[in-house]
């Protein structure tokens, strides 16, 4: 009897959780499909299109995930109530807990979000703004400046697309990492920031190494035009010595085997 008293007492309880589970998903799932369709009425499934975001989603459109957010957010309050009206303190104390701290940390995750998506959205123009600026000086022919032939590049992309496309991966990188540090993941910033740092180190290598090949092409072919009676011997090892004289700058530049290159070239220069 006294078992039956305590669970008949409890019914209420179940009761008003339910009914608010019930309701606030009711209200939930109307508010998604409101803030769906007047979005994709405005015109903002479109407008992703334009910027690039739909690539980035896949199957999903814009419309659909901002609903999406709109319904979790009205959905884990209504859980938190739902929780609290169970009045189960050893259940319902660490779920609201954990419910709560969600709720707000959604602020800063949705700060971070913005963040990102915004950079895209930057980083999509300046990056198309390069290309195109980079096309229209004549960037295309790098190419056939450094000796290389179009087709054996693996990419398949013009050399303004792809520091177009370099562009944009630092613009997102920058933004991820902005958005870590609004997280208060510090540790992700710091190795972010660390692999941002090493990147442009690379960057500046490849660069170093690009104009010495194009100096090497230069020097040989300035060598092979003269009279010279074995200039057909010296033209191919003042190439490859400037080759070698650029690859040990670069890999010097990016810091990468920095020991190793000083002892080849003290050996070298000692054996001369």
């Amino acid at each position: 009897q006294d078992m039956l008293t305590t669970i008949l007492g409890y019914l209420p309880n179940v009761f008003a959780a339910a009914v608010v589970l019930v309701i606030g998903w009711f209200v939930a799932r109307i508010v998604q499909r409101l803030v769906t369709n007047v979005l994709a009425a405005i015109g903002t499934d479109r407008l992703s299109e334009k910027v690039g975001v739909s690539a980035a989603l896949g199957k999903n459109n814009l419309s659909g995930l901002v609903g999406l957010i709109v319904y979790i957010l009205i959905l884990i309050p209504v859980l938190i109530a739902s929780l609290n009206a169970l009045n189960i303190s050893a259940v319902t104390q660490p779920a609201s807990e954990m419910l709560s701290t969600i709720l707000g940390a959604l602020p800063s995750i949705f700060a971070a979000f913005l963040v990102v998506a915004i950079a895209y959205v930057v980083g999509r123009i300046v990056a198309g703004l390069v290309t195109s600026l980079l096309e229209s000086v004549g960037f295309n022919r790098v190419w056939s400046h450094l000796g290389v032939q179009r087709s054996s590049v693996p990419t398949g992309k013009t050399p303004s697309q792809i520091v177009g496309y370099l562009v944009l991966v630092g613009v997102i990188l920058l933004a991820v990492m902005q958005a870590m540090q609004m997280l208060h993941f510090n540790a992700v910033t710091e190795l972010m920031a660390q692999f941002l740092v090493f990147a442009g180190q690379v960057i500046v290598g490849l660069i170093v190494f690009g104009l010495g090949i194009y100096i090497a092409k230069v020097v040989a072919n300035t060598i092979r035009a003269t009279d010279m009676g074995q200039a057909h011997i010296l033209a191919p090892v003042a190439q490859i010595s400037i080759w070698v004289l650029a690859g040990a700058m670069a890999l010097r530049q990016m810091g990468l085997a920095t020991d190793i290159v000083n002892m080849a070239f003290g050996l070298v220069f000692g054996a001369v």
